[in-house]
């Protein structure tokens, strides 16, 4: 009998051990989806009273479509384009680097790399992830703009979006590259060894099974990716300058939606001024875009899903 109630009390003990982990992992959830909600309503609330403001009315066409950017001038206008400009010149620069060599970078790691090798690669990698942004920007500004960009375009200026572009793609290559690594590894062993035995060469085993198999953690990575260099802040407010303008040449200085959210927050705008209000517009139109990034992301990641399962 007293074995017995030790087992029940055991048993219990390990009821509430469970019960206690499940309590606080729920809590935690709780807490991420609190903090979602609220960045969502002060979001909401903020572009509210700009678009509603009795001095300034904002008309939401004129925002999206308008391409002067000067709510710090005397004649304001309020024209968001030049910065969806600006952040698209810096999300397709990177892509065209980070993508296409990181996704390489990840094959080689996976099916070529030799163990030793691999283990010394990977982890430099992922130090450059490390990396603080702001070392980024100024390594454009000191080195890639002078001794790169200017010996092949000698009338780019100091700031330019494809320095910082360039910068970028470095800094989230390492993200792509581990993630695509990731997601190769984790195919099967069997179906590389079906393709070698159907007298399958180790290229065409990477290319037309390794890769297909792997094709939805590799959509991913390229929309984390993507996704990082739309946010990115310090390094592109570093090497593309301030300059809302409304341009394609990547020789140009630029401003993106992340840039003018960190200049108006380190100035001395007055809160509750318009331009304190254009702040919140801007970060509101970056939520919209990345939360349409993440949505198109799941939903190819999901159709792949059923094509190759």
């Amino acid at each position: 009998m007293a074995t017995q109630r030790i087992d029940l009390s055991g048993k219990a003990h390990l009821r509430v051990s469970e019960q206690g982990v499940r309590g606080l992992l729920a809590a935690c959830a709780l807490l991420s989806i609190m903090v979602t909600l609220s960045i969502i309503a002060i979001l909401a609330i903020e572009n509210w009273h700009f678009f509603t403001d009795s001095d300034y009315k904002v008309n939401l066409w004129d925002f999206l479509t308008g391409t002067q950017w000067t709510p710090n001038f005397q004649d304001k206008h309020f024209g968001v384009l030049p910065l969806l400009v600006g952040t698209l010149h810096i999300a397709v620069i990177s892509g065209l680097i980070s993508i296409p060599i990181g996704l390489a970078s990840g094959m080689y790691l996976s099916e070529y790399a030799s163990p030793g090798l691999r283990k010394v690669v990977k982890p430099v990698l992922e130090v450059l992830a490390g990396v603080p942004t702001v070392v980024y920007g100024y390594f454009a500004l000191s080195f890639i703009t002078p001794y790169v960009i200017k010996k092949f375009f000698p009338e780019a200026g100091v700031y330019n979006a494809l320095s910082a572009g360039i910068v970028v793609g470095i800094m989230i290559l390492p993200l792509v590259a581990s993630l695509c690594d990731d997601a190769f590894r984790a195919v099967p062993r069997s179906l590389r060894e079906a393709g070698y035995a159907m007298g399958a060469t180790k290229y065409e085993v990477c290319l037309q099974i390794v890769l297909p198999a792997a094709i939805s953690g590799v959509l991913a990575s390229f929309i984390l990716a993507l996704s990082r260099a739309v946010g990115e802040t310090m390094a592109v407010t570093v090497a593309a300058g301030s300059t809302p303008n409304m341009t394609l040449n990547p020789l140009e200085s630029i401003q993106t939606l992340t840039g003018f959210v960190a200049s108006i927050s380190m100035g001395d705008t007055p809160a509750g001024s318009i331009e304190y209000k254009s702040m919140f517009a801007v970060a509101g139109t970056l939520f919209v875009i990345t939360l349409s990034m993440n949505w198109l992301a799941q939903r190819i990641m999901r159709r792949f899903r059923e094509e190759y399962d």
